[in-house]
């Protein structure tokens, strides 16, 4: 018995992103450029929103927890990766393993959720600008995140027991670069049905039923947008929408080739370059289409600017 715990609980092999020698440094300073450009990005993002009163609105507001969600999950994967690189190591404890798959699992599940009611935001906006302050109001913006962290721990407390209680007997070694839900359910042996049925439903709440909210919401947007008669307001109305859009096609698409598509599709290179597409360069790339594609961004980027020549201040508006 004590030597099946040992064995269930050994260290994991990470094979990760490092693989060639004579580009592993170049991949290496690349990759530890988009990390810090992230964090430094998301954390402007959120300080802009936070200070200049005119992006206290629903979508800054949602914008801003989005930035937030970005810099929490690339930091359970990217510092492990950089460290290891530096350490020559690439072994992860069961434990780490299980807290990285839990706190990826649910920070990235929030991250479908809020990006399918950031749609609703922009559908109501277009669609109903009369009453958006009513449909749009502080509660329903505080209800909207609020689902979308519930959703994500949800995800999280339904698969990892599920995950990491299965037997690891084939191999412990990870060909990827952290512990991904596909690739561990890869080196796990046994009845996988329950985790397989698990994981479907979980696939179907959390990325078809938002992707669907998006999909309507947007078509809802681009016919109000046809029947617009100023091309001042459609020029506007498509200039919001498609940086949000850019975001979706990004962040989904890289995600439903991950966990919907079936397995003998998949090769370990295509499963780390999607991976690192959605956990490593959409973190990356979220504020920067929304702050060099908006004027509302650069504008409270000038006034903040101009404001902290002086003393530092400003406003925290209702959100």
């Amino acid at each position: 018995m004590d030597e099946e715990n040992e064995t269930f609980f050994s260290d994991f092999t990470l094979t990760g992103l490092f693989t060639n020698n004579k580009a592993s440094g170049f991949l290496f300073n690349i990759i530890c450029a988009i990390f810090f450009m992230a964090m430094i990005a998301n954390g402007v993002m959120i300080f802009l929103i936070h200070m200049d009163p005119h992006l206290h609105t629903p979508m800054y507001f949602l914008l801003s927890h989005l930035s937030l969600i970005d810099m929490m999950y690339i930091s359970t994967i990217v510092p492990k990766m950089l460290v290891d690189y530096l350490m020559d190591k690439r072994t992860i404890s069961f434990v780490a393993c299980t807290a990285q798959y839990f706190l990826y699992m649910g920070l990235v599940g929030a991250e479908f959720f809020l990006l399918g009611l950031m749609a609703y935001d922009r559908y109501v906006a277009i669609c109903n600008p009369l009453r958006y302050s009513a449909l749009m109001s502080p509660r329903v913006c505080w209800i909207i995140l609020a689902s979308s962290w519930f959703g994500g721990t949800l995800d999280s407390f339904l698969l990892t027991p599920i995950t990491m209680s299965l037997p690891f007997c084939a191999s412990r070694k990870i060909n990827h670069f952290f512990c991904e839900a596909p690739t561990m359910l890869r080196l796990a042996c046994g009845d996988k049905a329950a985790y397989e049925m698990v994981m479907y439903l979980c696939c179907v709440v959390m990325l078809l039923i938002p992707f669907s909210v998006v999909l309507v919401s947007y078509t809802r947007v681009l016919i109000t947008v046809h029947q617009m008669k100023s091309a001042e307001g459609k020029k506007k109305a498509f200039a919001t929408c498609s940086s949000h859009m850019m975001v979706v096609m990004l962040f989904y698409g890289a995600a439903l080739y991950t966990y919907m598509l079936p397995q003998s599709y998949h090769t370990p290179i295509k499963d780390k370059v999607f991976s690192a597409f959605y956990t490593i360069l959409t973190p990356l790339l979220n504020p920067l289409i929304y702050s060099l594609r908006n004027r509302d961004v650069t504008g409270a980027f000038r006034r903040v600017l101009a404001r902290c020549r002086g003393p530092c201040g400003g406003t925290v508006g209702e959100f």
